[in-house]
């Protein structure tokens, strides 16, 4: 569908790529970034916890990590909605 909007499918890559790496570099920094319409990418942060092994039932620590996140906009929503 981007290439039919710009012409070429070179141009429809540079474009697509070039949204994707500003979007990745900019989450990766722990900005966020929003596209009216469309959503939200952020970092979002789970704290550290006791989880159980399945196998062996054994209780172990699991870290604090980071993870990419996304929100819809409500015109995404409103237009999947129908």
């Amino acid at each position: 569908a981007l290439e039919k909007t710009l012409g070429s499918r070179k141009a429809a890559n540079e474009a697509l790529d070039a949204v994707l790496d500003t979007v990745i570099r900019a989450v990766t920094k722990g900005e966020k970034v929003s596209i009216t319409g469309f959503g939200t990418f952020e970092v979002r942060k789970r704290k550290a916890r006791t989880g159980v092994k399945p196998g062996t039932k054994e209780k172990i620590k699991i870290p604090a990590t980071q993870y990419p996140a996304f929100k819809p906009g409500k015109a995404l929503k409103d237009k999947v909605k129908k």
